[in-house]
């Protein structure tokens, strides 16, 4: 899935007929992600294997599922409520898709953490979060927000979700030499799905329309804050749908579904090598990162 300008809403496009309401954007977005979680991952994944992911107690499940061309020739890409851009690649490639899934004590201590600690790390400020967890990441360069639109008014939508944020990020990734740089740009969607549950979708856009892009834009190379930031980075493309609940034993369900291409000279059979093992060692990424800041 590949949003581009033309479907966003609201002021990122200059054409206000080309581009879906708010509500229906964001109501299509988070239906859709829900019902991947919920239904057709438990339905249409493999489960791979089991690890540990220190230091968190919790062990991790990996999950896998391969799309192939065929499945996605059948999507419905422009005839949608929501149009989007087929993968250029569409007809050639398939799709791998990863999942992981943990289940953590709802408690604020050592190898775990409470459902609030969940909340406020992941949900709120989730890109600003993952770049101070995770090693890997160097920047996380915000480009557009719908605050306006969203948390000043503390837009509700239905009896099914509440505290939405979206916006757009350019997510920023440092890879071993001779690679180059990663940048990601992602529309992040955040949302309470009840009291005690909530989720985060990140889907990739094309933001070359847009002139507070950063790294699409080519303003890094001038004015990037340090050399990383300033080399010139290869834009890949990342989905994913995080969703955190808490179960009626009042343990903590983290699900993670992920879909990627980091492009440039890196084949895609290496890059599925190396997915499992990285969305299993974020678990204890976060952990440490909640321990840190509980101390």
């Amino acid at each position: 899935m590949l949003f581009s300008g033309n479907t966003l809403p609201d002021e990122a496009v200059l054409d206000p007929d080309a581009r879906p309401g708010l509500i229906a954007f964001l109501t299509e977005v988070l239906d859709q992600a829900i019902s991947f979680v919920d239904d057709i991952v438990p339905k249409t994944f493999v489960e791979k294997s089991e690890k540990t992911s220190s230091p968190a107690v919790a062990k991790v499940k990996v999950l896998k599922r391969e799309i192939d061309s065929q499945q996605l020739s059948q999507i419905p890409w422009e005839n949608t409520k929501v149009p989007r851009i087929a993968p250029s690649s569409l007809g050639f490639n398939g799709e791998a898709w990863f999942a992981r899934r943990s289940q953590h004590a709802n408690q604020a201590q050592k190898g775990t953490a409470s459902f609030s600690e969940f909340e406020h790390g992941l949900m709120v400020d989730h890109s600003e979060h993952e770049q101070e967890y995770t090693p890997d990441v160097y920047d996380a360069r915000p480009v557009l927000d719908w605050d306006t639109e969203t948390a000043s008014t503390n837009l509700i939508i239905g009896e099914s979700y509440s505290q939405i944020r979206m916006c757009i990020y350019e997510m920023c990734h440092k890879l071993p030499w001779p690679l180059s740089p990663r940048t990601f740009p992602v529309l992040l969607v955040t949302a309470k799905t009840a009291r005690s549950s909530f989720i985060v979708v990140q889907i990739p856009v094309s933001i070359e329309s847009l002139p507070d892009s950063f790294y699409g834009s080519g303003r890094n190379l001038r004015q990037g804050e340090d050399p990383l930031k300033r080399r010139e980075p290869v834009t890949g493309v990342y989905a994913s749908i995080e969703r955190c609940r808490m179960l009626p034993d009042t343990t903590i369900e983290w699900s993670m579904t992920t879909a990627s291409d980091a492009k440039g000279w890196l084949p895609m059979w290496v890059q599925k090598l190396g997915i499992p093992s990285a969305i299993v060692k974020d678990v204890g990424l976060f952990i440490a990162w909640v321990a840190q800041h509980r101390q």
